[in-house]
């Protein structure tokens, strides 16, 4: 019988303090959603500078396709300043262009300027649609209008020497800023909508001479 009584007595203080335990339980706290990283602008200055591209000051980008193939093109700022292209020659496929080195000409008006590789290593592709069509280069520089895709064995290398990022973002805002002191007129005269520099930037200001323009940026 004393057994019995002392089974109940635990029982009633199991169940009294489950109630109790159950009352004053802790209610978890909703995680707070994680804070969404914040996205730059694709433009700086009026330029176009998207991420996901390695720039060279030369206005040149690079961006990997495989461990060891990149894709090349000239950049928004290039694109903006060369204004119209009558053509744009590009290099034989199978030749090895070093970084830095000279790989493409675009040719305006009798006139042409010659841009840098960003990237050394072996042409294994040229985008034919730009010789039809050099316009696609300066239309749409990130995409359809690339230039050439190289074979670069060393392009961990290669790539630590272009700049990326914050990085790149200053060095636009640099080039914008050297741009308009180089050119008083283009201030105030060459933004359309969005904040962006007019398409050909030499043509708004006549006295400026294009392949010295072409030269020094």
């Amino acid at each position: 019988m004393t057994v019995l009584l002392v089974l109940a007595t635990f029982i009633v203080f199991l169940t009294i303090d489950y109630f109790y335990s159950r009352k004053h339980a802790v209610v978890p706290v909703a995680a707070a959603a994680p804070e969404m990283p914040r996205l730059r602008p694709p433009q700086v200055a009026g330029f176009l500078t998207p991420e996901g591209f390695s720039y060279h000051p030369g206005h040149t980008w690079a961006q990997t396709e495989s461990p060891s193939v990149v894709r090349i093109g000239l950049d928004d700022f290039a694109a903006r300043l060369i204004g119209r292209a009558a053509s744009v020659s590009l290099p034989q496929r199978g030749r090895w262009v070093r970084q830095g080195q000279k790989i493409w000409t675009i040719q305006r008006d009798g006139s042409k300027a010659e841009m840098i590789s960003p990237i050394e290593g072996m042409v294994t592709d040229v985008n034919e649609a730009v010789v039809q069509d050099p316009e696609l280069a300066l239309r749409d520089p990130y995409g359809e209008g690339w230039l050439v895709k190289v074979n670069s064995p060393d392009a961990r290398t290669n790539f630590r020497n272009l700049l990326t990022g914050v990085v790149a973002r200053k060095w636009m805002e640099e080039a914008a800023a050297r741009l308009r002191m180089r050119m008083p007129a283009m201030a105030g005269a060459t933004m359309q909508d969005g904040g962006l520099a007019v398409d050909d930037l030499t043509a708004k200001v006549p006295d400026a001479s294009w392949s010295e323009l072409t030269r020094e940026f």
